[in-house]
């Protein structure tokens, strides 16, 4: 059994969670990848409504927190509820940032950074779009 195991509310097998994903939505939930800047489906996006994950459904951002950052992925400035989120360093190529994942099911969305001060609290969620669904409001 693997040390974190039962961290998550939501715990999958990998054997699982290959049946329900994609092979590129396991790439990127599950093994931390990335998709590329600007391809996302959700990048443009402006419809009133809410951000949910695509590996558990737990509610992640409000529509009204996503801005055009140029970075080339859905960016917000805040998720819906702190807890709703899990902050993760990551040192990986070279860099120091911080990684963003679902609090639920430690699905991988993207990074955040303090680098928006457009934004009422400065900061940049920089989420892949193949990590997370729009539900539009009724």
């Amino acid at each position: 059994m693997a040390e974190n195991e039962f961290k998550y509310q939501v715990y999958k097998t990998d054997e699982q969670w290959k049946t329900e994903l994609s092979e590129f939505e396991y790439h990127v939930l599950r093994m931390a990848g990335t998709e590329r800047a600007y391809t996302g489906e959700l990048l443009k996006e402006e419809r009133e409504g809410s951000y949910h994950c695509r590996g558990c459904d737990a509610f992640l951002f409000v529509a009204d927190t996503k801005f055009d950052s140029h970075c080339g992925w859905p960016s917000f400035y805040k998720p819906q509820d702190n807890a709703a989120i899990e902050y993760i360093e990551d040192k990986a190529h070279g860099m120091s940032r911080t990684e963003v994942r679902c609090s639920n099911c430690g699905s991988h969305l993207g990074h955040v950074f303090d680098d928006a001060p457009q934004t009422p609290t400065g900061d940049r969620y920089c989420i892949n779009s193949v990590s997370i669904i729009f539900k539009p409001k009724a």
